[in-house]
């Protein structure tokens, strides 16, 4: 018996950038695009692949253009590029991509801890970010991090929010990417945001882009596509966090995710294919696999057709 969450919305996997960017350690390009190629003949549908922010702040996306020089144009056109300054942009275009997510807070404060500059600034620069990736036939992301909570200043109001989606300097955003950077929202509040974005604010693609801090991840993940969100995003094994916001933990699972929402793509098959990647890059990175539907999938439930072996 084959089940589909409704309404649908699809997985963009942030493994190679979120996923990364806490662990501190630089996984090589070839391996990176390993794991790039193994998603994308899974089926996953979207893929961030990196950061241009500063190797020596965040050592593990040092070589995010090498991977991006490596792709194919095919491949890049599901794969996302992190950026957080027209410059940045003017780099990866340089290299091939064409989807930039362009990225800041809504509080100052964690602007200026991720970024080095305020909001205000942020959003003064993306109309030249807008105009550089128009020239170069892309599309861009606005991603306004801290949407619920900062870590400095505590709840961001909604309205701040709609304020930032509704400024005219960020016309020509294709998408506008709501992230619970610390993992602190419920449901109820991630519902009523992404309903209000989407009834007061331009019409855009909403990505909701949650962690899984406080355990409510795949919750509010749901609770973001019951309120009209078309893209989600999740790592390998929970793994990520923001090395800039103290008390963030790992992002929502991917694999819980997928288990949950059960795209027509995903299969047991996929589902177990995509636990023995996971498990193989956190054991050389160290790091603990969170996922609980990777811990299922390996259990004893041999009656479960989900479960690794059937």
């Amino acid at each position: 018996m084959t089940f589909t969450y409704e309404p649908q919305a699809i997985l963009r996997d942030v493994t190679l950038r979120d996923g990364l960017q806490l662990t501190g350690k630089l996984l090589p390009t070839a391996r990176k695009l390993e794991i790039i190629r193994e998603l994308l003949a899974f089926g996953v549908p979207a893929l961030e692949i990196g950061s241009l922010a500063r190797p020596d702040l965040v050592p593990p996306m040092a070589n995010t253009v090498e991977v991006i020089s490596e792709l194919t144009p095919a491949e890049l056109e599901k794969c996302w590029v992190w950026v957080a300054t027209p410059r940045h942009i003017e780099k990866a275009a340089a290299a091939g991509a064409r989807n930039f997510q362009y990225c800041f807070s809504a509080s100052d404060s964690h602007n200026k801890a991720n970024i080095g500059r305020t909001t205000e600034e942020s959003l003064a620069a993306m109309p030249a970010a807008v105009e550089l990736t128009e020239a170069a036939g892309g599309s861009i992301q606005l991603c306004i991090a801290t949407s619920f909570t900062c870590p400095f200043e505590g709840v961001v109001p909604e309205q701040r929010i709609v304020d930032i989606a509704n400024d005219e300097r960020t016309a020509g955003s294709a998408d506008i990417v709501i992230c619970d950077t610390l993992g602190q929202a419920v449901p109820a509040q991630v519902s009523s945001l992404i309903g209000t974005v989407r009834t007061r604010t331009p019409q855009r693609r909403i990505v909701f882009h949650g962690h899984d801090t406080w355990g409510l991840g795949v919750a509010n993940t749901l609770a973001a596509i019951d309120a009209g969100a078309a893209m989600v995003d999740g790592s390998l094994g929970g793994l990520g966090g923001c090395p800039f916001a103290p008390g963030a933990s790992g992002n929502t699972s991917s694999e819980d995710l997928l288990f949950a929402t059960r795209p027509e793509w995903f299969t047991p098959a996929t589902l177990a294919g995509m636990v023995e990647v996971t498990e193989k890059m956190l054991a050389e990175l160290g790091e603990p696999n969170r996922s609980k539907a990777a811990q299922g999938a390996r259990s004893k439930a041999k009656a479960f057709d989900w479960v690794i072996g059937q």
